[in-house]
């Protein structure tokens, strides 16, 4: 159980480290906003920030579901395959 843990610890700590740089250079107007991180990206003007406003969403997902992945879908079908097979 620990290797699912620090394998889902490391994807949430890599990937939201690499969603938190890109939101703060793409997703946040001014520093006195309320809305850093969150706010809309604006429109791409060269092809290096279509691609950083693209990972930026990348990254925010691989952390979510890369972290459920290994806290509780491995576990949970590695639970129900002991649970269901005969003794």
């Amino acid at each position: 159980m620990a290797d699912e843990f620090i394998k889902g610890m490391a994807l949430f700590c890599g990937a939201g480290l690499a969603w938190m740089v890109l939101a703060g250079w793409y997703r946040t107007p001014s520093f006195e906003s309320p809305r850093q991180l969150i706010a809309a990206p604006p429109e791409p003007n060269t092809v290096f920030d279509a691609i950083g406003i693209f990972l930026n969403d990348v990254f925010f997902w691989t952390a979510i579901i890369g972290a459920l992945t290994f806290w509780v879908l491995i576990p949970g079908l590695r639970q129900l395959r002991d649970s269901t097979s005969p003794a």
